[in-house]
């Protein structure tokens, strides 16, 4: 039993009690809250009508969903009669998972609040809420991170009124802000009880995982670093070899994924797998489920894995580009040195987005020890763009525009006017082999406001579904038409 498990059940006056919960991610949460949720349940009196919800459980991100529904399943699996535990996300067919919602008996609904708000706008729907008893808000303080407070109080709107149900609410977090409390004070009673596993004067996490930085001239480098670092590392771990990389763009981490899985080709020993929102909900929860499995490995991943997400034996974290701020970059180094295991982090930036060591001096990051392009092998340079070639143009024209799309974002902090950003893209799309800037609809370029910026390759692209992807060569996204074409004016 972990210290977050202990606490709670033996500390709750009862397992009806509305309780404030805090404990870091991968400590176990997950059974913490289950227990006396489902525990109550079954030792209630009440009978809860069939099709009716009983506990409802919220969930930031549709693979914690799943994770949680995994765990849910597991603890029920010799129940009789069953309980049954549905889940509700987005990604999927809405109308699939409504037939099954509605024509099964979910006593137990984990959801993420943007498929739970879709679900209460139907009157007939929202009345499968009635009975609810428990209400549990898992990894709350990242739902608040993610923009779901208005999506939360929609949903709290849409419930039965607390004062009048008398449901029981649970919220776990990792942190308390004080933003979360607006929220806090509709889900738990005046009276609740706090109970936290966080120690004060307990080394954070974060300064117990030795942290690098590398910063390179510019963002033609960037792949030839990550590259020299990930074989570096290689040949320097003992034991399993086991990485997640962050990027800032799902069709960038498509992009390195394809990338990876060229120059890995010849290594049996390590597969190359990515998890980004532009693939289908199939494929993500396949790549999850394979990931935790795996010994070894490279994940290419968005921040759909940022936080909640147990990968167990993680030892590197490698975050390629700028984090969205500095508590992104820590949730992502999170995701090693779980459960008293070692691990190593890292940062690869370019001289431009060197500022994010300065506004984030609290961080304890140090320069990498090996100057990584200095001490490449003659070989190297090549050996990327041999890779390269076995991308596709339409993978590199999606992470191009993507990089843009992102940066655009940044262009304050990074010094750029429109002009030197289209000018940095396509130096990025140089490094990935085109003979020239990729096509960019013109319509994109007028939302990102570049519209008579120079060296622009703008036209038209009709675009169709798709989305594949997950392990090896497979690539996530939309498919799409390119034509025409007229660069930017000089």
């Amino acid at each position: 039993m972990t210290p977050v498990q202990e606490k709670v059940l033996t500390e709750l006056p009862n397992y009806q009690a509305d309780c404030l919960v805090q404990a870091k991610t991968g400590t176990g949460k997950t059974i913490a809250f289950l227990l006396p949720a489902l525990q109550s349940l079954l030792a209630s009196n009440q009978n809860i009508p069939k099709g009716q919800v009983a506990i409802l459980i919220l969930s930031p991100t549709r693979e914690l969903a799943l994770q949680i529904a995994k765990e849910c399943n597991a603890v029920t699996a010799k129940l009789q009669p069953k309980i049954e535990c549905h889940t509700a996300y987005g990604g999927t067919s809405k109308e699939r998972d409504l037939k099954t919602f509605l024509g099964g008996d979910p006593k137990v609904l984990v959801a993420t609040p943007g498929r739970l708000n879709d679900y209460l706008n139907d009157e007939y729907i929202a009345h499968k809420f009635q009975s609810i008893r428990t209400l549990i808000l898992d990894e709350a303080d990242q739902m608040l991170e993610a923009g779901f407070l208005v999506a939360l109080n929609d949903i709290l709107r849409r419930l039965p009124q607390k004062q009048q149900a008398n449901w029981q609410g649970m919220c776990f977090s990792a942190t308390i802000p004080p933003k979360i409390q607006p929220v806090l004070s509709k889900v738990l009673k005046n009276d609740h009880t706090r109970l936290s596993t966080v120690d004060p004067n307990e080394t954070p996490t974060i300064d117990r995982v030795p942290q690098f930085f590398a910063v390179v001239p510019s963002v033609s480098d960037v792949y030839n670093a990550l590259w020299a670092l990930l074989q570096m590392e290689y040949k320097s771990t003992v034991g399993d070899f086991k990485v997640i990389v962050f990027g800032t763009t799902a069709n960038g981490v498509a992009l390195m994924h394809s990338l990876f899985t060229n120059l890995l080709a010849s290594n049996s020993t390590l597969q190359v797998f990515q998890l980004q929102s532009r693939l289908t909900q199939s494929n993500r929860t396949r790549t999850t489920n394979e990931f935790k499995e795996a010994k070894a490995g490279i994940m290419f991943a968005s921040d759909v894995i940022g936080r909640g997400m147990d990968f167990p034996n993680v030892s590197h974290v490698v975050q390629v580009g700028l984090p969205s701020s500095g508590d992104q970059y820590v949730h992502r180094v999170g995701r090693t040195a779980r459960a008293g295991n070692e691990g190593r982090a890292f940062i690869i930036l370019t001289q431009r987005e060197r500022f994010f060591l300065h506004v984030n001096k609290r961080l304890p990051i140090q320069p990498y020890p090996v100057d990584l392009l200095e001490d490449l092998a003659l070989s190297q340079p090549r050996e990327l763009a041999a890779a390269f070639t076995g991308v596709d143009q339409l993978t590199k024209a999606k992470a191009y525009q993507a990089w843009l799309g992102f940066n655009k974002s940044f262009t304050k902090q990074l010094q750029f006017d429109n002009n030197m950003l289209v000018q940095e893209a396509n130096e990025y799309a140089r490094a990935m082999g085109c003979p020239e800037p990729p096509l960019i609809d013109r319509t994109v370029v007028g939302k990102m406001g570049l519209r008579g910026v120079q060296g622009l390759n703008i036209g038209h692209i009709e675009r169709s579904g798709g989305g594949r992807g997950g392990r090896g060569g497979a690539r996530g996204g939309q498919g799409d038409s390119r034509r025409g074409g007229r660069r930017g004016k000089k």
